[in-house]
């Protein structure tokens, strides 16, 4: 197993951003498929909130804390495409049902295609994420665009990727036997 902490690019050149992948579970989470977020979206980043704290004791020793990240990131704007699944599924579950419930409990998986090894790069599943859509509308002559805010929840579990040829996503949780592509 390679180390997931290793970049897998060219040392000296930047790493593209196209290498940072956030998926939605569109199906179950014993059998999900993975729907990539950010179709047409040019500028999405996952803002890391540390809940940092910093104090000035008697003595005029300054003492710090933080806790573990409350991550976010936005998608604006996503627009509506019928086949775009993970789109789709926001859709219905926000715009058609307004189920907030089902928009607390999304799954989602971020994918670091930049690091780890290049057959199964490190990945990070969020099993209890809210999905929220902000808006619906666009431009007159234009498309109707949905932003959404994602707020990225649950027990975080670690492991890897594989992305076949086809473009079908596997999760291999750390620990666990990997998966076979085919």
């Amino acid at each position: 197993m390679a180390n997931d902490t290793t970049f897998t690019t060219t040392p000296g050149q930047t790493i593209a951003r196209e290498q940072l992948i956030a998926y939605l579970n569109t199906a179950t989470a014993a059998a999900p498929v993975w729907g990539a977020l950010g179709t047409r979206v040019e500028d999405s980043n996952m803002d890391y909130d540390w809940s940092d704290e910093s104090k000035q004791d008697v003595l005029g020793n300054v003492h710090s804390t933080m806790k573990k990240p409350i991550i976010t990131q936005s998608f604006d704007p996503c627009n509506l495409d019928s086949g775009d699944s993970a789109i789709s599924k926001v859709w219905k579950l926000g715009v058609h049902d307004q189920d907030a419930q089902a928009l607390c409990s999304m799954d989602l998986l971020i994918v670091h295609l930049y690091a780890g090894s290049t057959a199964a790069p490190f990945a990070e599943r969020y099993p209890s994420s809210m999905v929220k859509p902000t808006g619906l509308g666009g431009e007159g002559g234009g498309s109707i665009e949905m932003p959404i805010d994602i707020t990225y929840g649950g027990k975080r579990e670690t492991g890897t990727a594989n992305i076949a040829a086809d473009g079908k996503v596997t999760f291999t949780p750390d620990g666990a036997a990997p998966a076979k592509v085919n």
